[in-house]
């Protein structure tokens, strides 16, 4: 029975080896490897000088093209994230700073995103690779509800969310496969022209947002340039007076959503494609870089 207890007791312990070492391992693979997102980016990557960076949800990824800049001479970077909220957006923007990247001007799409205080799980799982790596990110996250689990439990992150940072994104990682979001300097073309062109904002209401006001405190302390716009929508939107509202709520937004209306320029209704971006972009740069 002894020798029985000793024997469960050394599988124990290599098991707790064995996840401390995959944990180890995991996070050094992400830490020491060629970005391959844009969280990733900000973390890891070289301290840039940027003239304007762009922040949002997929309607900032999809939206702002950065080589319109380039051309006139800025350098720029869309760092909007498909699926993200403000949060992240924030969480980005601190450590982007922290790496003592220089940022002139930002330009944040404050629109749907600011309907609520929530979060992207899916988008958050991206940071956790650097949860014991990054002070900015830990004080970030240390109220969540699992944050314990999270940062005490060694290989639990990386179990719990394997479809975002699991085995399989660790190896494209490390083989530097080529990441669609941080080509073309961040900026994600759509194609196509009027699909699902109908939206109800409805049930939409804009509320103060703390994520938001975190980035605008974040700007006044780093003599950051901030300018927050809504986006364009298709014409057939619903109760499009939802975007006066957020001016109502925060009248330093200035609102563009019908900047751009033609069909031919959304690919849905409330994602332009590549022509509708370029128009849309060509009028911030226009309206604030001239």
């Amino acid at each position: 029975m002894k020798r029985f207890l000793l024997h469960l007791l050394k599988v124990f312990v290599g098991f707790i080896a064995v996840i401390y070492l995959l944990d180890y391992a995991f996070t050094a693979g992400y830490v020491n490897s060629k970005p391959r997102n844009k969280i990733a980016l900000a973390y890891t990557g070289k301290p840039q000088d940027y003239d304007v960076i762009f922040l949002g949800s997929s309607r900032a990824n999809n939206h702002f093209v950065p080589q319109l800049f380039i051309d006139k001479g800025y350098s720029a970077y869309n760092f909007g994230m498909s699926g993200s909220r403000l949060e992240e957006s924030a969480l980005l923007l601190e450590l982007l700073l922290a790496k003592g990247t220089k940022i002139k001007n930002l330009v944040v799409e404050v629109d749907l995103n600011i309907n609520s205080n929530g979060f992207s799980e899916g988008t958050r799982a991206y940071f956790y690779p650097y949860l014991k790596e990054s002070v900015q990110i830990r004080d970030y996250y240390k109220n969540i509800e699992d944050f314990d689990q999270l940062y005490y439990l060694p290989f639990y992150r990386y179990l719990k969310y394997d479809a975002k940072i699991g085995s399989r994104e660790l190896f494209f990682t490390i083989a530097e496969r080529p990441s669609k979001s941080l080509q073309r300097h961040g900026f994600y073309p759509l194609k196509g022209e009027g699909k699902n062109m109908k939206y109800d904002l409805s049930k939409y209401s804009p509320k103060r947002n703390t994520a938001y006001e975190r980035i605008k405190k974040i700007c006044r302390e780093n003599n950051i340039r901030l300018i927050a716009v809504t986006t364009p929508m298709c014409e057939n939107v619903k109760n499009a007076a939802y975007f006066e509202d957020v001016v109502k709520l925060y009248p330093e937004v200035h609102n563009f959503e019908a900047v751009v209306t033609s069909d031919d320029y959304f690919s849905s209704c409330g994602h332009m494609n590549e022509k509708g971006a370029t128009i849309f972009t060509q009028f911030l740069l226009d309206k604030f870089f001239q």
